[in-house]
C-alpha cells in the first residue's frame, strides 16, 4: 500500500522502491519454481497535481508479450520453453467431433411380412410364432470425439461412442460433415475404425506408447460436453493402469494415466506429447462426480495400431492368447517365493490345451520377460501378448524354483487353436457380426456336428431388424445345413434376398428362427 506524503517527490520514490521489490521477487521466484504467470510494469508516465489530487496516467498498448512459464528438458538436455500452442495448431485438425444415432429400444417381436414370399410353405412353425407387429423403435443420440490416422479418411474412435449406432455422422474442424462407415470395432480394447470419403485431411502419426515416460508432457483434445475442439494438458501420472471398466472377459486395460482433463465426450479423443504425436486414445476418467477431478485414461498407440491393422485385414481383432490364470507379485508372495523384488507375473493355473500348457509352463511360474520386455505386472503382460495374433511365436522369460528359463510359446485363438478365430467378408461386415465355428466340447454339449456362432454383434441388419444375441448358433441357413464359419459365409455369398436362419444357443434350451433381408 502506498503512504500518502506532503512532498510529491518522496511519492513517486517511493513508489519507484516498491516496483524494484517486486521485480525482485519475481526473479526469484522464476529461480525457485515455475511461474504461472508474470506481469509486465510499462512505468508511470507522470504525475499530475490537480484538485482531486494525485492521478496516475497509465500507458495502454495493443499487445504484450507472452512470457513463457513452463520449461522442459529437450534431448539435448537443455532448458526449452513449453509450447502448447503449436501442438494444438497441429492436432485439432485432426480430432473430429462424433454423433450416433443409437436404436434405444426394439420391437419385441419382429415382423417377417417382408420375406414371407421368400420361405412360405405349409406347417412352417416359423410364421405360426409371429403374433404381432412390431413396435416403432426409439432413438437417441451418443457423442464423442474420433482422431483422423489416415489422410484417406480412417478415423478411430472408441468402441462405446459407436456402440448400437445405426448411423454415425462426422463432424471436421472445420465443420464439414460425413456419414461415417463402421469399418470395425473391438469391444475387448474398446476401439473402433470408421471412414469417411473426404480430401484435404490432417492425419495425426501414432508414435511408440513404449517410450511413453511418466511425469512427460501431454495433452488431450476432443469435444467434451458438446463443446468442439477442446485442449486440456497436463502430465502422464501413471502407465499400464488397469481399472476394471471393461467388463469383457477377453478385455484388456493397460491404460495411460494423465491428469490432463478428460470428461464425457473426450471419449475416442487424441492424447499426445508435444511434438504432436498420437500417444492414445482417450477412453475413461476416474471420477465420484462423472466429470473431471482427478485422472483420465488412455489405450496406449501400440494396442492402437494392432487392433487397426487387424480390423483393415481381417474386418475383425485376431489376438493370441497364452490360456494361463494371472496376478501380480506383491511383497507377500515376494517373499513366500523368496524373490529379489515384488515384480514380475505369477501364474496360478495352465488351461488344459492352452498355448501354455503346450510350451511347459506351470502353475506358479512368475514371467518376468516377454521378448527382451519386462513384464513388471498383469496389466503389462497382458498387453505385450495382445499385440500378437494366433500362430505368432513369442519368448517368454520366467523364474522357476530359483532358476530363469526362456520358453518358447506358440499362441493360440480364443477358441481355435488352428485359426484365426472368425472370418471376415463384407456381407458379415454389413451384418455387424463376427462368427467362428463351434469349438469339439461345444459340439458335444449341444449334441451336433457343426454350426456357426454368432460371435460378437455391432450394429447392422442383425441388431437392427432381429432379436438375435451373441452366442447363437447357426445350424441352418434357408434349410440348408451350417457346419462351420466358412459354410456360413459362403452361403451369404451366394444367396440374395430374404435370409432364414435357424439355430441354438449355447446357453439356453429350444430352437431359434431368425429372418432377415440382406438389402435391409
Amino acid at each position: 500500500m502506498v503512504q500518502e506524503h506532503k512532498n510529491g517527490t518522496d511519492a513517486v520514490i517511493h513508489i519507484e522502491l516498491k516496483i524494484y521489490t517486486m521485480k525482485t521477487n519475481l526473479i526469484w521466484s522464476a529461480v525457485i519454481a515455475v511461474v504461472a504467470s508474470v506481469g509486465t510494469f510499462y512505468g508511470l508516465s507522470q504525475w499530475t497535481t490537480a484538485d482531486q489530487g494525485p492521478e496516475v496516467r497509465i500507458q495502454k498498448v495493443d499487445q504484450v508479450a507472452a512470457q513463457q512459464a513452463l520449461y522442459q528438458v529437450n534431448p539435448d538436455g537443455d532448458l526449452v520453453p513449453v509450447d502448447f500452442e503449436k501442438t494444438a495448431a497441429q492436432v485439432m485438425p485432426a480430432t473430429v467431433y462424433i454423433q450416433s444415432k443409437i436404436r434405444q429400444e426394439r420391437p419385441q417381436m419382429q415382423n417377417m411380412d417382408p420375406f414371407r414370399r421368400f420361405f412360405e410353405r405349409d406347417g412352417s412353425p416359423f410364421f405360426r410364432q409371429q403374433p404381432q407387429q412390431p413396435r416403432e423403435p426409439q432413438y437417441g443420440m451418443g457423442s464423442g470425439s474420433g482422431v483422423i490416422i489416415n489422410e484417406e479418411g480412417y478415423i478411430v474412435t472408441n468402441h462405446h461412442v459407436i456402440d448400437n449406432a445405426e448411423e454415425i455422422e462426422v463432424t471436421l474442424s472445420d465443420n464439414r460433415k460425413y456419414k461415417a462407415r463402421l469399418v470395425g470395432s473391438d469391444e475387448t480394447t474398446d476401439l473402433a475404425l470408421l471412414e469417411i470419403e473426404a480430401d484435404q485431411l490432417t492425419a495425426l502419426p501414432l508414435v511408440n506408447s513404449d517410450q511413453v515416460n511418466v511425469g512427460q508432457w501431454v495433452m488431450a483434445v476432443g469435444n467434451p460436453f458438446n463443446l468442439t475442439a477442446t485442449v486440456t494438458a497436463g502430465i502422464v501420472s501413471a502407465t499400464a493402469r488397469n481399472i476394471n471398466i471393461n467388463r469383457n472377459k477377453f478385455a484388456i486395460e493397460s491404460f495411460i494415466q494423465t491428469d490432463a482433463a478428460i470428461n464425457r465426450g473426450n471419449s475416442g479423443g487424441a492424447l499426445v506429447n508435444l511434438q504432436g504425436g498420437l500417444i492414445g486414445i482417450n477412453t475413461a476418467l476416474m471420477s465420484p462426480t462423472g466429470t473431471y477431478s482427478g485422472y483420465g485414461f488412455a489405450i496406449p498407440s501400440n494396442i492402437v495400431s494392432k487392433v487397426i491393422e487387424d480390423l483393415l485385414e481381417f474386418g475383425t481383432v485376431q489376438r493370441g492368447y497364452l490360456g494361463v490364470q494371472i496376478r501380480n507379485v506383491d511383497g507377500a508372495l515376494a517373499r513366500e517365493l523368496d524373490l529379489d523384488r515384488p515384480e514380475g507375473v505369477y501364474i496360478d493355473s495352465v488351461m488344459q490345451g492352452s498355448a501354455a500348457e503346450e510350451a511347459g509352463l506351470l502353475a506358479e511360474d512368475v514371467v518376468t520377460a516377454i521378448d527382451d520386455a519386462e513384464i513388471l505386472t498383469t496389466p503389462e503382460l497382458q498387453e505385450r501378448v495382445a499385440r500378437y495374433r494366433p500362430g505368432d511365436e513369442i519368448q517368454l522369460e520366467i523364474l522357476r524354483e530359483g532358476q530363469v528359463l526362456t520358453l518358447p510359446v506358440t499362441l493360440k485363438g480364443a477358441y481355435d487353436a488352428e485359426s484365426l478365430a472368425a472370418v471376415a467378408s463384407p456381407e458379415l461386415s454389413k451384418l455387424g457380426i463376427d462368427i467362428r465355428d463351434l469349438t469339439e466340447e461345444e459340439k458335444g454339449q449341444l449334441n451336433i456336428n457343426g454350426g456357426a456362432v454368432i460371435e460378437n454383434i455391432r450394429g447392422g441388419i442383425i441388431r437392427n431388424n432381429t432379436q438375435m444375441m451373441e452366442g447363437f448358433v447357426v445350424m441352418s441357413i434357408n434349410q440348408e445345413t451350417i457346419r462351420t464359419a466358412e459354410d456360413f459365409q459362403e452361403k451369404l455369398t451366394s444367396t440374395q434376398g430374404g435370409i432364414l436362419v435357424e439355430g441354438r444357443y449355447l446357453d439356453r434350451p429350444g430352437q431359434y428362427y431368425y429372418g432377415f433381408g440382406l438389402d435391409s
